[in-house]
């Protein structure tokens, strides 16, 4: 504790932020007032907290379980302080740990291993960690309650005590015993005549459990099981939370006197706020589904008609003349035409003139956006998903008693709401292809718009500095189903004027909707992907990261390239249209990648199987054989020690690809017997079996310390790849990007895939059906 209390003192307020986010998401408790080592000032770093998001399950009065998901600072919870006064045999963090997670230790204390019982630094900090309840009816309490830990002698930190007693539901004190004579005996009689329940643990008192008076406890610790103890304690604090509605909120603190707000005291964090919020001002009362459609008017209708025409003129049909394809360049120029005379929304224009401002104040302007606008779209989009989960269940319903005119009615108002979740999803991603239309708009017509107060060529700078500072840039427009080549070759030719012409290594990750990629990025390389169940937006991210000098000695590179995609099979987007945009996503991935992870939650690789299907034909019809390697990344899997059950697996999947494989190659009348022959794979090396993310069942289960084992044997073994790979410089990258759309473009294979989808549907009902045939037959069968 007094290592990461250290490293907290010393670090800038981005790397304090990413501390406390990840020490949350680990399930550890969070620092919530700090005092100055020197000058014992007190700090409530609410900045810290502003990423963080809890999900918890209620009960309502009709036994309806109820979905809760908030960002933490604005959450109103009950809150739980403990506090010790003078010197103590028993460890108050230990009883707080048995009341939140009992085979967790979300708070540290002196039996932990590499504990002891002397601080340097702790001393008078506050911590806080929150119970979430799952919704069961085991769960120890019934609703998200705040717990909050004072370290040291109560009695020694008066401004501590005095805000916690302040904001608390329930005050509990760990002592020896009720003396007047104590030093402390003042503040705990002020405490005990307060209307606050006071819950008092007696460390050399043996009873149990007894009642005061109303809503006033004391317990005896002495000699005692703890396991009883705890019982007793938590049955206590449930009965004076039931007649108490007092509720702590996070950004309350700050309004405490003689405490610093670390958002208050940082000026360049403060102007990032306000200019953020200026933003935001322009977005009030406005519904959300029409957001886009009024602040950015480039991307919308406009930008999908030229996709499809330019789709539409790249693979022509067999019966179309010279005067058609001159007709789609026309119509293709004329909305382009219609996009330079759109007009830019005030929201673009001050997000560019922030961003063109050389203040210090950028990232963290970028970052107040970013979670101001989290908060904002969080609560309907949490109603979007309520509504399309009600009405999915209604259309199975139907689906099973074939009612076949409420069916349809039921499945256009299913789409009705899909439609709504797309537009309603709103991020820095759409503000920067706003951005980048405006750009090839411009590009286009080759002349700057009217109401754009800088010379368009210079918003390629914008999203350069962006990606050089950490943040992912939109490398696949997801609902338009296109790469913007001329705008994502601008910020590439700016990244190498700003960077010079640097060798990369491009690493993709692909797999299904909801199966951990981009958690797997995030915790192997530091990053920050949006992670979440289930989509809102879609398509390709990049993101830089920059090899350390120490790593460059083990592979040639000046950055690793990230390339994170969307999960490919989302069930509310089923459909023709996504199937082939699935295709497209995943060949233009592989192809561009130096290494490709595909992402598989669980041993049966089939539900990748037509996506693979369609990719290694895709290459075998453009003529490109023996791509750069990938690698196999089973999620969840349980027994991943037993060795001879992931041979199986290994020989399987083998199998599989190798079926497949000569399937295509068959169609494509194309010289290749194994998976191999067309993607480098080797079935021994390239396999991975990861264990499960969370250790029992979340929202208070923490990670599993053997799926971080795992990443990092993925991570050296993709540092293994790349010591064996050239790469490619970032001007190669560019081209190469150009050219695979290109070719992506100018193949039909997309729409007409029958042989990988028709044999997939095939396979998948064969499979079901010896499935059910087996088990109701037996060996027999």
């Amino acid at each position: 504790m007094d290592v990461q209390m250290a490293v907290f003192h010393c670090a800038d307020g981005f790397l304090k932020q990413l501390m406390v986010t990840k020490l949350s998401q680990c399930q550890y408790a969070l620092p919530l007032l700090v005092p100055d080592s020197f000058t014992q000032q007190i700090e409530f770093p609410l900045w810290t907290f502003r990423q963080i998001n809890k999900s918890w399950k209620i009960r309502n009065t009709n036994n309806e379980t109820i979905i809760q998901i908030q960002p933490i600072y604005k959450a109103e919870t009950p809150m739980v302080s403990f506090f010790r006064f003078g010197s103590v045999s028993s460890s108050k963090s230990q009883l707080m740990n048995s009341l939140i997670n009992e085979k967790h230790n979300t708070f540290f204390h002196r039996n932990c291993p590499g504990s002891s019982r002397t601080r340097v630094l702790m001393d008078g900090v506050v911590e806080i960690a929150w119970f979430c309840p799952s919704g069961s009816y085991d769960d120890k309490f019934n609703d998200c309650v705040a717990f909050c830990n004072l370290h040291g002698d109560a009695g020694d930190h008066e401004k501590q005590l005095e805000i916690l007693t302040e904001m608390s539901s329930v005050n509990v004190v760990l002592l020896q015993q009720l003396d007047r004579d104590d030093k402390s005996a003042a503040i705990i009689q002020n405490m005990y005549r307060n209307s606050k329940p006071l819950i008092c643990l007696l460390t050399e008192n043996e009873s149990a459990v007894t009642e005061i008076k109303k809503r006033n406890y004391k317990i005896g610790l002495k000699d005692r099981n703890q396991s009883e103890v705890s019982e007793e304690l938590r049955r206590a604090i449930n009965d004076c939370l039931s007649e108490s509605s007092s509720t702590f909120r996070l950004e309350d603190v700050s309004k405490h006197s003689n405490i610093r707000v670390d958002e208050e005291d940082d000026d360049d964090c403060r102007r990032g706020r306000e200019a953020a919020q200026q933003m935001m001002s322009l977005l009030e009362k406005k519904d959300l589904t029409e957001i886009k459609e009024s602040v950015l008017p480039h991307q919308g209708k406009l930008w999908h008609q030229w996709s499809q025409k330019n789709k539409e003129l790249h693979r022509p049909r067999g019966e179309e003349t010279e005067m058609d394809i001159s007709r789609k360049q026309t119509e293709m120029k004329r909305i382009r035409e219609q996009q330079h005379e759109s007009d830019v929304s005030e929201f673009i224009k001050l997000f560019i003139k922030e961003m063109n401002s050389h203040a210090a104040n950028q990232i963290f302007f970028i970052k107040w956006l970013r979670i101001l606008l989290d908060e904002q779209t969080s609560a309907d989009l949490s109603y979007l998903n309520h509504k399309y989960c009600e009405k999915w269940s209604t259309v199975l319903q139907l689906k099973y008693n074939d009612k076949s005119e409420q069916l349809k009615a039921e499945q256009i108002e299913l789409e009705r709401i899909s439609e709504d979740l797309q537009a309603a999803a709103f991020g820095l991603e759409h503000i920067m292809r706003e951005i980048g239309q405006i750009y090839e708009s411009c590009s286009s017509v080759k002349k700057n718009k009217k109401d754009l107060q800088v010379h368009f060529s210079s918003l390629p700078s914008l999203a350069a500095k962006m990606m050089i500072s950490g943040f992912p840039l939109e490398l696949m427009d997801g609902d338009a189903a296109h790469v913007p080549v001329v705008w994502i070759s601008a910020v590439l030719d700016e990244l190498i004027q700003k960077l010079g012409d640097q060798r990369v290594f491009v690493l993709s990750v692909l797999g299904l909707q909801s199966s951990g990629k981009s958690t797997m990025l995030n915790a192997m390389f530091g990053l920050q992907f949006a992670v979440s169940t289930g989509r809102c937006t879609r398509g390709a991210f990049m993101q830089l990261v920059k090899v350390s000098d120490e790593m460059k000695t083990q592979m040639n590179f000046d950055y690793i390239l990230v390339v994170d995609t969307e999960g490919l099979h989302a069930p509310e987007l089923a459909g023709r249209s996504t199937r082939d945009h699935d295709n497209e996503l995943a060949t233009f991935v592989v192809g561009l990648a130096n290494l490709t992870l595909i992402n598989i939650f669980g041993e049966n690789p089939f539900e990748m199987q037509d996506i693979l299907q369609v990719i290694v034909q895709a290459f075998m019809r453009m003529k490109k054989v023996k791509l750069n390697p990938c690698v196999f990344v089973h999620q969840n899997v349980s027994e991943v020690t037993a060795g001879r059950k992931n041979m199986e697996g290994r020989r399987r999947l083998q199998e599989k690809l190798d079926e497949m494989t000569k399937l295509a190659a068959e169609d494509e009348v194309c010289d290749a017997e194994c998976f191999s022959d067309v993607i480098r794979f080797d079935v021994q090396n390239d396999v991975k079996y990861f264990a499960q993310l969370w250790e029992r069942n979340p929202p208070m289960a923490p990670p599993n310390p053997k799926y971080c084992e795992n990443i990092q044997e993925l991570k050296i073994s993709i540092i293994f790849h790349a010591s064996r790979s050239h790469g490619m410089m970032l001007i190669d990258l560019k081209h190469r990007i150009k050219d695979l759309w290109e070719a992506l473009l100018n193949e039909r294979f997309i729409f007409s895939s029958r042989n990988s989808l028709e044999f997939s549907a095939y396979r998948k009902l064969e499979t079901k059906y010896n499935k059910w045939s087996w088990s109701l037959c037996g060996e027999n069968k």
